[in-house]
């Protein structure tokens, strides 16, 4: 976790003042940052600086991977980050694609697994990634995107983790995830634990052997409303050793993913940390 601590000192100490039109806010923000995740090592990079809760991060990435278009449906599973983003986003309430209460609309998964193609239809790209790796293909192409700017008005929120790469060297799979702009004191924990779980489920399934997760994050911010707790309480702890992630060992294929997984199946060993700390959040 001091690659965490050290963007935040980093955000306060070098960052610069921008305002941001779809808050209303600013954001102490810098540009580039990179983190590397252990999963062969099974660190789990959940933060250690504060109580988090990890399960609704792993929901909300079941969620991608299934397709789900529904606040509703994240609600079922354990996650309730759309909730704000589905209702009371103003600009998607005015939207008149929005279906009614707790459509999300083409977003994350639901764009990855119906990308639309230029001629009509669509492609499942997790599909053809999995095929691939399980059979040891790896084109330099196997990207599963959230990302296709033709159709941001058909959904709630543009994706902000927008990319994962998979990579096959020597039987290892290793993954780059590109996010364009990142929370840090909220969104990035999230993003840090569902990078690592992806990757540890995708080896599985695939039957390859897990490697690192490389993690580039293009805008790196703290709203001014966090700032102060940032400063004052957060980064003033001192981290503890990573804990471990427990996954069932049940979970063999896609389809069990997209069919009967739960969080029941993902558990944390080990995991030391100091009290929780309650951030405000922008819609």
């Amino acid at each position: 976790m001091s690659q965490y601590i050290e963007l935040c000192k980093r955000i306060i100490n070098q960052g610069k003042w921008v305002y941001n039109e779809r808050t209303g806010k600013r954001c102490l923000t810098v540009i580039n940052a990179d983190f590397v995740y252990n999963v062969d090592e099974n660190e789990f990079p959940l933060d250690t600086t504060r109580k988090s809760f990890f399960k609704a991060a792993i929901a909300e990435l079941i969620g991608y991977l299934r397709g789900y278009d529904s606040a509703a449906q994240f609600r079922e599973i354990g996650c309730n980050t759309w909730n704000a983003n589905a209702n009371d986003n103003q600009a998607w309430l005015s939207n008149p694609v929005r279906k009614g209460e707790d459509d999300m609309g083409l977003v994350y998964g639901k764009m990855a697994r119906n990308f639309p193609k230029p001629d009509g239809g669509s492609i499942d790209l997790l599909k053809k990634i999995v095929e691939d790796l399980s059979n040891g293909i790896d084109d330099r192409g196997e990207i599963l995107t959230f990302y296709h700017p033709a159709a941001f008005h058909l959904g709630c929120l543009r994706p902000c983790m927008f990319q994962h790469q998979f990579s096959i060297l020597d039987g290892t799979l290793y993954l780059n995830s590109y996010q364009r702009s990142c929370d840090v004191p909220l969104g990035l924990n999230f993003n840090q634990v569902q990078c690592f779980t992806l990757l540890a489920l995708m080896a599985r399934i695939t039957g390859l052997k897990p490697g690192k997760v490389f993690h580039k994050i293009v805008n790196a911010h703290i709203y001014e409303d966090q700032l102060e707790l940032m400063k004052q309480e957060h980064i003033t702890r001192e981290p503890y050793a990573s804990p471990s992630l427990q996954i069932d060992p049940s979970i063999k294929t896609l389809e069990d993913i997209e069919t009967w997984v739960t969080l029941e199946q993902f558990s944390v060993e080990n995991y030391q940390h100091h009290p929780a700390i309650k951030y405000p959040f922008s819609v």
